[in-house]
């Protein structure tokens, strides 16, 4: 797959990984509570395929979120997160400088890609669906995302997230290689969050 591929990929990632925070509304705790997503434990990552190549993997380094959930009210749960386009890795440096460039994520001119939930809403006991917009290259979409939590057991208040989507690039404007690059770019996020 060539470097063009990957750069929509990126796009998708963040909106998936703010999705998973606001999801945790198993249980009832009365008030809204902020939490802080664990860097070591997030992993965005993405897949996108391209003709005559197997499939290209690859995720971001560098991010940052802010949660806040009401259990009883999910309703009142929000999330944003931001990504840093630079921190973009496919396992080589020239295929990912390349992915930063104007072709793809342009991170000079367009440093972060952001999500910001607009709504939330509960799917059932482990699962909610986060409305939102996500912004890359300096166009905004709207993006859904349902995200299964689990509440981890040990010490302090610990939730885990899981959330899969897919991210039409193309309606950001990445249209390089296209159509021999797919323009649906898979995402998938895991992460757990620490309560403040």
């Amino acid at each position: 797959m060539t470097t063009r591929s990957l750069a929509p990929l990126w796009a998708g990632l963040i909106p998936v990984a703010l999705t998973f925070g606001i999801l945790a509304q198993t249980e009832v705790p009365a008030a809204t509570t902020n939490w802080r997503i664990d860097p070591a434990r997030t992993h965005i990552a993405f897949a996108i395929d391209a003709v005559g190549y197997p499939r290209t993997r690859g995720q971001f380094r560098q991010f940052a979120g802010r949660i806040s959930v009401d259990f009883a009210h999910p309703d009142r749960s929000s999330v944003s997160f931001h990504v840093q386009s630079r921190s973009v890795d496919v396992g080589s440096a020239s295929f990912d400088d390349y992915l930063r460039s104007d072709a793809f994520l342009n991170s000079e001119h367009f440093p972060s890609i952001d999500f910001v939930s607009s709504s939330v809403a509960k799917v059932d006991d482990h699962t909610v669906r986060v409305n939102g917009e996500l912004t890359l290259l300096g166009v905004t979409r709207p993006l859904t995302v349902d995200v299964a939590v689990e509440r981890e057991a040990g010490g302090g208040q610990r939730l885990a997230f899981l959330a899969k989507t897919n991210i039409d690039r193309l309606e950001f404007g990445m249209n390089s290689g296209f159509p021999l690059v797919s323009r649906d770019v898979e995402l998938v996020i895991s992460s757990a969050a620490v309560e403040l």
